[in-house]
């Protein structure tokens, strides 16, 4: 599974762009990630504006396609895929019925994140950065490999930081189930 994350920051043909990598088989899903300013009332008004409309932009056959990292009502409102939870949205809405991913920065997190019913987690960073200067690998090719043999890593995980579409081989021959990648799917 090739998984796509949006930049932060909303940019000019960014809907079409997203419809390009859905509809070309380049993504499988893509993960639109727009984090909000939690002090700024009015920002944080602006920008869940601009999430619609990205969203509105796009056509609705894909919208089974999306999943949301911040704003999970608009992701009950349109019918989209899921949502993701991290450290700014550590908890889906009560009753939420849709699929849900967390993301995962150790090993251990990662063993207490299985034994919940994610559709999948993301393991990060497995390789330096590219969108996140100085944002390096946190594993060893040695722990990826006896986090395999646990079964810590398996479909259900997606490799995560610095991950690029020539690497996807490379994530899969370490057991994981795909890839999530940023940077270079933006370049």
């Amino acid at each position: 599974m090739i998984i796509v994350i949006t930049q932060p920051y909303f940019f000019e043909g960014e809907a079409e762009r997203i419809v390009q990598l859905l509809s070309s088989g380049t993504a499988d899903i893509v993960h639109i990630r727009k984090p909000l300013d939690r002090a700024d009332q009015l920002a944080r008004l602006e920008q869940l504006v601009k999430l619609q409309r990205l969203i509105q932009a796009l056509p609705s056959e894909l919208y089974p396609r999306l999943v949301l990292h911040d704003c999970f009502k608009l992701a009950v409102k349109y019918n989209l895929r899921g949502i993701h939870l991290n450290s700014r949205n550590a908890q889906p809405p009560e009753g939420y019925k849709g699929a849900v991913s967390i993301s995962c920065h150790s090993l251990d997190f990662l063993a207490e994140c299985r034994r919940k019913p994610y559709v999948y987690m993301s393991l990060s960073p497995i390789f330096d950065s590219i969108s996140k200067p100085g944002y390096n690998s946190a594993f060893t090719a040695e722990q990826i490999a006896e986090a395999r043999r646990q079964g810590l890593i398996d479909e259900r995980v997606m490799a995560l930081g610095g991950v690029t579409f020539d690497k996807i081989d490379d994530v899969l021959k370490m057991g994981f189930g795909g890839a999530m990648i940023l940077g270079d799917a933006w370049k």
